[in-house]
């Protein structure tokens, strides 16, 4: 816990209350939370298995919920985006490039992780998104940003409370993913 202070650890508890309800539901155990002004304004755990849904990653379900209360409020889409840029996002494990990327798009203010993600992570462990941005990828699209236009790189931390983090996604996958592709290891009794 070198490093992280008492802000921190309280809202990475909460994702990992977050990601335990993910672990309940047999989903890989990832959660997250989404704090501004000191307040969770958003709050979500992986449901791709749930949902049939690859994309339903925590950070995206948070940010869901985030969007839906924006939308009642009636912000616009710069009103959305000027909040977005104010809040902190606390998640259990690095997120993947697909979430980085979203984050980055988005313009999140900061996101502060648990552990590493060694094999997807799109905060430093593969790729850089939170330092390097996102870019439209693909051939010539009118519509597309230009290479001036980049995605905004936002401030990243790793570390905070991992340990917790890591033993959740042990337990997890030592007790077998029931919903891994055949063939996989047999699930045992939680």
């Amino acid at each position: 816990m070198a490093g992280s202070n008492a802000h921190e650890i309280q809202f990475m508890r909460m994702a990992l209350e977050e990601a335990r309800k993910a672990f309940d539901r047999q989903e890989v155990p990832v959660g997250c939370v989404i704090v501004h002004n000191g307040e969770v304004i958003g709050a979500g755990s992986n449901r791709s298995n749930e949902t049939r849904n690859a994309t339903r990653h925590a950070e995206l379900e948070a940010i869901d919920v985030v969007l839906e209360k924006l939308e009642k409020d009636g912000s616009s889409e710069e009103e959305a985006s000027k909040k977005f840029q104010e809040c902190e996002l606390f998640v259990t494990c690095e997120p993947c490039i697909m979430c980085a990327g979203a984050l980055a798009i988005l313009g999140i203010g900061q996101v502060i992780f648990g552990c590493q993600n060694d094999r997807f992570g799109g905060c430093g462990s593969v790729l850089s998104l939170h330092t390097d941005g996102a870019k439209a990828c693909g051939g010539p699209n009118p519509s597309a940003p230009q290479e001036d236009e980049k995605m905004k790189p936002f401030k990243c931390k790793g570390g905070v409370l991992a340990d917790d983090a890591v033993a959740l996604l042990r337990d997890f996958y030592e007790r077998g993913n029931p919903n891994a592709p055949r063939p996989h290891r047999a699930v045992t009794a939680a």
